[in-house]
């Protein structure tokens, strides 16, 4: 039995000065929806590089995501199981 499930994702950025801002939204299965920011500022003496700013800033908002995800799985587990769980890594 194969069961397609997909997840809903935004990303926007905006860039003010040398700082760039990410915002991150996950819509899961299950209606839940986490959301999530990430910064990136730029040295004075680097290039304006939007795209760098961009996929740093990205990245750290989608880590949080990851982050909120690995919360919600373990409470999920938690509660079924009636025991406290562990993250691998």
């Amino acid at each position: 039995m194969n069961t397609l499930v997909g997840w809903h994702v935004e990303m926007e950025f905006e860039e003010v000065g040398s700082r760039t801002r990410a915002a991150a939204m996950v819509r899961l299965s299950d209606g839940t929806e986490f959301r999530a920011h990430g910064t990136a500022n730029r040295h004075p003496s680097d290039p304006d590089q939007l795209r760098v700013g961009e996929e740093i800033a990205g990245a750290r908002a989608l880590m949080d995501l990851a982050s909120q995800l690995l919360q919600k799985a373990h409470k999920e587990i938690d509660e079924v199981s009636g025991r406290t769980s562990h993250a691998i890594r």
